[in-house]
């Protein structure tokens, strides 16, 4: 690994001050006690497995999860004295909601490997509706009565990612294992277009609706815009790290807030591209010595990017440069006992409204709910923007637990 000499962009940034005055300098805050942050593990006594997606609806005050054994989980807060707003926080626990008949909202599971099946799901722009699948038949379910509609789609191909079209609730765009994306619509129960440039199976979609496209990300580490008026490929590209080809494997895309960049999410790297030109010009990378990046995505207003990593680690980086501010020691939520062992989070969920709330869903069937202190109000402090880091690719401090208090030589 480089010296400091030789790579500025390995040391943590820090304020241009006297080397004994540490109480102007900037540091990493580190959140290593329970009693540095809110956080609540909702209730569960279903049995669940591995939480495969995660989502707060767009009131705010419902969190919807999918396991891998096809059951759905139904967190919602109500308006109490506790809870004034009714929304989703860390300082009131929710009801977990279950139909009155005793049926839980699952789907088909297609035998016998369900178990490795890719278990995905979305949900309507209105909440009213969510899609699902896990390897077998793709499921519609109404929300308010929590119940099944129609099923349709059975594999060959299985469906790997759904996401709804950001002005037609009928329409969705399927990304399959075959690596192909399907064009749907649901109300006539016919595919309008099959679109074809990725070589191994579909990991990520995403609408932007001012610049009507649609961004693909597959197990090939590939990305392409497609045009969302005639669903022609404008262009693609293949992840680059340091200018070498990246491995295969998982890649999630979301949209900026501004709707002309989106986040790239691999094991090996966090990447800001503009969609226009298909350029990256921002981009984060773990060091050799952490764990691989499981799930990252942006807070509400865009200005944040909350990060898990394979060895339960959370970050919380600035949008804007990919400075990382603020990281949680696994020991922080975990107990004991999990905390060193290989529970994970799967899966990051950012609440609609407030900024500072997040969500995960862990490799054991566990949903945590995070939010800052009130006398905080935010995740730690953004690093300073004097020092010339701000401009130029993010550096990759260590989140090596020993490597977080160390201030740069």
């Amino acid at each position: 690994m480089a010296s400091h000499n030789e790579d500025a962009g390995n040391v943590t940034p820090q304020l241009n001050v006297e080397p004994n005055d540490e109480s102007k300098m900037w540091r990493l805050t580190e959140i290593r006690e329970s009693s540095q942050y809110r956080s609540l593990k909702l209730p569960e006594n279903l049995g669940v497995t591995k939480i495969s997606s995660l989502v707060y609806t767009s009131s705010g005050n419902v969190i919807l999860a999918l396991a891998s054994n096809a059951i759905h989980l139904l967190w919602k807060w109500q308006k109490n004295e506790r809870n004034s707003k009714g929304k989703a926080t860390a300082s009131v626990s929710p009801q977990l909601w279950q139909p009155s008949s005793g049926i839980l909202m699952t789907y088909d599971v297609h035998e016998p490997n369900h178990e490795e099946a890719v278990s995905c799901f979305a949900l309507s722009k209105n909440d009213a509706y969510v899609i699902s699948t896990s390897g077998g038949r793709m499921s519609l379910f109404n929300m308010m009565a929590f119940k099944r509609v129609t099923s349709f789609m059975p594999p060959p191909p299985a469906a790997t990612y759904i996401v709804f079209h950001p002005q037609d609730n009928n329409i969705i765009a399927i990304g399959m294992d075959d690596s192909t994306i399907q064009i749907y619509n649901v109300r006539l129960d016919v595919v309008k277009s099959m679109l074809k440039g990725h070589s191994k199976r579909i990991t990520g979609l995403a609408f932007s609706h001012v610049l009507n496209v649609l961004v693909s990300s597959g197990a090939d580490s590939q990305l392409c815009v497609w045009s969302t008026v005639g669903w022609e490929m404008q262009r693609a590209k293949s992840l680059q790290l340091r200018g070498q080809s990246i491995s295969q494997s998982d890649t999630r895309v979301q949209f900026h807030q501004d709707q002309t960049h989106f986040l790239v999410v691999h094991e090996a790297q966090i990447a800001v591209y503009e969609t226009a030109k298909l350029e990256c010009f921002k981009q984060w990378v773990p060091r050799e010595s952490d764990a691989p990046i499981s799930h990252a995505t942006y807070s509400c207003d865009s200005q944040l990017i909350y990060a898990s990593f394979l060895d339960a680690t959370v970050c919380v980086f600035t949008a804007g440069n990919l400075h990382m501010q603020c990281c949680i020691i696994p020991s922080a939520y975990l107990s004991p006992g999990i905390s060193n062992s290989n529970i994970h989070p799967v899966v990051v969920a950012a609440h609609p409204e407030d900024p500072n709330q997040f969500a995960l869903g862990m490799s054991d069937g566990g949903v945590h709910v995070f939010e800052p202190l009130e006398s905080e109000g935010k995740w730690g402090v953004p690093p300073p923007l004097e020092n010339g880091f701000a401009e130029g690719v993010p550096a990759a401090p260590s989140i090596a637990a020993s490597g977080f208090d160390q201030a740069p030589t």
